[in-house]
């Protein structure tokens, strides 16, 4: 029997919902650093003890040579103390998160407070923990603060 052809857009053994890299790897060692530093900026998973003190800290060198890279493609010049101010308010932003991080993690919580929220708002424990641990461990302004409706 005679098999029917494909049409030309399909492949045999091609997974069509996998994703395809949208440009080609960094050829050089330098632009691969730079990769890293960006793909570093996505992966914000504070939370994971696996992260060692190396992949929390940005390398600054291949971040700045990765944005000029970026102007340099897209055409935009930045002023290099436009630069500088963005990584200042760069890393005071990062500065307030670890600073409130740190402040949440000092905020203990009643385990029957846990269960309220777990039971009343139909959240994991680990939400709910979140949750009392923002508004100090006041069950009433979690739960009031989770039912208000954001303005």
């Amino acid at each position: 029997m005679a098999e029917e052809p494909q049409p030309p857009g399909i492949h045999e053994g091609v997974d069509p919902t996998e994703e395809k890299p949208a440009t080609a790897p960094p050829a050089s060692a330098e632009d691969r650093k730079a990769a890293a530093a960006l793909s570093s900026l996505d992966n914000q998973n504070d939370d994971s003890a696996a992260q060692t003190s190396k992949a929390k800290n940005i390398d600054q060198e291949a971040l700045a040579k990765a944005i000029s890279r970026l102007e340099l493609s897209t055409g935009a010049k930045v002023e290099p103390s436009a630069q500088s101010e963005n990584m200042k308010q760069f890393e005071e932003r990062r500065r307030k998160r670890r600073e409130e991080k740190e402040r949440l993690a000092k905020v203990k919580v009643d385990a029957g407070d846990v269960g309220l929220l777990v039971q009343e708002l139909e959240l994991t424990k680990t939400k709910a923990t979140d949750l009392l641990k923002t508004h100090d461990g006041d069950a009433v302004k979690a739960m009031r603060a989770f039912v208000t409706a954001p303005v």
